[in-house]
């Protein structure tokens, strides 16, 4: 539009009935636009809210284990690692210690080590085990990020709803079973 008086803008805006909105103060001449200040304030709010929807949270989820700990124990925990691991969150891994085996750190480090082990494939160590007082901490990172964990899942989800909508009153359970039956009836049949 080109330079414009104030006041010649001001009656633009009031004949389009749109508002006069400063874009750039500092210009010489300053720049002004004529828009709908309200729109643009509902459209960028939305734009901020769709943005903060596919941020992804770190989480560090923790999981607390004693030197001492049974195997079946270490499996249950180990498998609650791994799942945090695939959902792309870290895990803060602690050893606690009590009383005499306070003085057998060893234990807890060799525990830990082997926890990163299992792991490995799912995820590294981001900090190496650590003495604090009567606790030993390691912490676990994933391999894959947040949102490709999360982009993972859904699509995972979108296949089972699309596996139900094609094999309606069918529950999953009874799907795996007859896909376990199949081998077996081939085999009887030869």
């Amino acid at each position: 539009m080109g330079i414009v008086p104030l006041a010649k803008a001001l009656e633009l805006a009031q004949e389009y009935d749109l508002d006069l909105v400063e874009v750039a103060a500092n210009a010489r001449p300053p720049v002004c636009k004529l828009m709908d200040y309200g729109k643009f304030k509902y459209e960028s709010a939305m734009k901020a809210r769709e943005a903060r929807k596919n941020q992804a949270h770190t989480v560090i989820k923790e999981m607390k284990l004693r030197p001492k700990i049974d195997p079946h124990d270490y499996d249950t925990k180990k498998g609650h690692v791994v799942r945090f691991l695939k959902q792309g969150d870290k895990v803060k891994i602690t050893i606690m210690f009590r009383g005499r085996e306070q003085s057998r750190p060893e234990l807890g480090y060799r525990l830990l080590q082997k926890l990163a082990e299992d792991v490995q494939d799912l995820g590294f160590v981001e900090s190496n085990p650590k003495q604090d007082g009567r606790n030993m901490i390691m912490v676990l990172g994933p391999h894959k990020k947040k949102t490709e964990a999360m982009a993972e899942a859904r699509q995972a989800q979108e296949a089972r709803k699309a596996e139900a909508k094609a094999n309606p009153g069918k529950s999953q359970n009874a799907a795996d079973a007859e896909i376990a039956e199949a081998p077996a009836e081939a085999s009887a049949e030869a």
